[in-house]
């Protein structure tokens, strides 16, 4: 049968989520402790492929396990077993094709910014202490919800072909709001994204907070299609994935 994992991780200690050579994925610890406990190999796929140092409040990927299983049993010992950094929230059976990546309806990230020090946050906010404008940079992330390609918000080199394809982001919500103990919350919603895109849409935003760009100047270096004009990407403590929604028809129970 075949299962979606609902998972929740600190990604601080971690490379990203997609296994890779030479380094420590949370992909690969999941897989291994189910391997572990099923006696078979097991490979799961994700709904997002998080990069190092990013968070998950809520992470999907789907498996494939070749007999029945008792779900509640087996979320409780991977539970036991997992480091105290990643947690299976959940695991629900699906129909044969669902797939947790390109069934995803929708993806939620969050970005956490301290404007003070809090050594309780600090995995999972970037500390930034100066003055910004947040009216105008709600301006500017209104903006996002009318293009749908994002190459100047991407990583070098990880543009192709099919990443170009005009449909390819649609923004859903962009914004900026204000949260507990001196923090600020950027909130952003679509149907996918590229690789480094948050980060470096909250890069940009920051220079509008800080009056570096104008509005019309974050939404120049939206159309140019080149990274290279744009700021840097912020650091990757204070991502979190929050949210990822599916049609309900892909669940059997």
């Amino acid at each position: 049968m075949r299962y979606f994992l609902q998972i929740a991780y600190q990604g601080t200690h971690y490379h990203g989520w997609q296994i890779q050579q030479n380094a420590t994925t949370v992909q690969e610890v999941i897989q291994k402790k189910l391997t572990q406990l099923l006696s078979t190999n097991i490979e799961i796929v994700g709904s997002s492929r998080t990069d190092t140092g990013v968070h998950a409040q809520q992470q999907f990927a789907h498996v494939d396990i070749p007999f029945i299983i008792d779900s509640d049993k087996l979320q409780y010992k991977l539970n036991l077993i997992l480091p105290p950094d990643i947690a299976i929230l959940g695991i629900y059976p699906v129909i044969p094709t669902a797939h947790s990546r390109f069934d995803a309806l929708s993806r939620t990230y969050v970005y956490r910014i301290s404007c003070t020090k809090n050594p309780f946050m600090q995995a999972t906010t970037y500390v930034f202490r100066r003055v910004l404008d947040l009216d105008k940079m709600n301006e500017a992330a209104a903006i996002l919800k009318t293009y749908k390609n994002f190459e100047s918000f991407s990583k070098v080199g990880s543009i192709t072909e099919h990443t170009l394809y005009p449909n390819l982001c649609n923004i859903i919500e962009a914004h900026w709001s204000t949260g507990n103990d001196d923090q600020l919350i950027f909130q952003i919603t679509a149907n996918r994204f590229l690789r480094g895109m948050v980060r470096a849409i909250v890069g940009n935003l920051l220079e509008v907070g800080l009056g570096k760009y104008s509005v019309k100047g974050f939404e120049y270096i939206l159309v140019q299609k080149d990274r290279s004009l744009g700021a840097s990407l912020v650091p990757a403590c204070g991502l979190t994935l929050v949210n990822v929604t599916y049609p309900d028809t892909i669940f059997t129970v």
